[in-house]
């Protein structure tokens, strides 16, 4: 995909959905960052089930350490690999205690530092909770950079890399939320809806199915 077509592709992104949000609900940086934990191999919807209870009775890092790992799994229970992300929840509320005075803290370094954060959990964080224009590459995004063309690559790193030298600057802020939301509802691994896509023009996928609107 051409410049000027991933900086189209973006403006049309950008006006449909102005202020992009994450669909995990959370009311604080550090319930973000546990939803976040939670939610690998795990839908947002479901995580969002279980979190409103957990964060009823541990909202802050404090509450989820005292609350320990076999409380908070079974909050958790139904989400897959749960006793490890239960495990992993509580080491990190234990962390942040220790080294953060329970902040979140702000640098990929020392988030990738807490138990169960990897680089997509921390780009996701650094990008929401403070607005750095980070990429963070989940299934969504990979599968949509691979199939229109915008930014293929072998894995997640490379596509990560890729989407951030192709992607315009005034765009990149909002851009993973823009690309999520347009993968799971729209661009979606099964049945895509080629046929309302705006921005199907742009797309350089082999097997797209009938014009979309524009």
């Amino acid at each position: 995909m051409i410049s000027a077509a991933v900086r189209e592709f973006f403006r049309r992104l950008a006006e449909r959905n102005p202020a992009p949000r994450t669909e995990l609900d959370h009311d604080s940086p550090f319930q973000l960052l546990v939803a976040v934990v939670l939610s690998a191999q795990t839908t947002d919807k479901r995580v969002n089930l279980v979190t409103k209870a957990l964060f009823a009775a541990a909202p802050t890092p404090e509450a989820m350490a005292a609350l320990g790992e076999e409380q908070v799994a079974a909050f958790v229970k139904s989400i897959g690999l749960y006793r490890n992300k239960a495990k992993n929840v509580v080491a990190l509320s234990h962390l942040l205690l220790q080294r953060h005075h329970g902040e979140v803290p702000n640098t990929r370094a020392a988030l990738e530092a807490l138990p169960g954060v990897g680089r997509k959990t921390a780009n996701v964080v650094l990008n929401t909770v403070f607005r750095q224009p980070v990429m963070a590459v989940d299934t969504h995004i990979f599968r949509l950079a691979n199939r229109t063309g915008m930014a293929p690559g072998k894995d997640v790193v490379a596509v990560e890399a890729a989407l951030m030298r192709v992607i315009p600057p005034e765009y990149l802020l909002d851009a993973h939320h823009w690309l999520i939301l347009h993968g799971r509802y729209v661009c979606t691994a099964k049945k895509p809806q080629c046929s309302s896509c705006y921005v199907y023009d742009l797309c350089a996928w082999s097997e797209k199915s009938t014009p979309g609107i524009q």
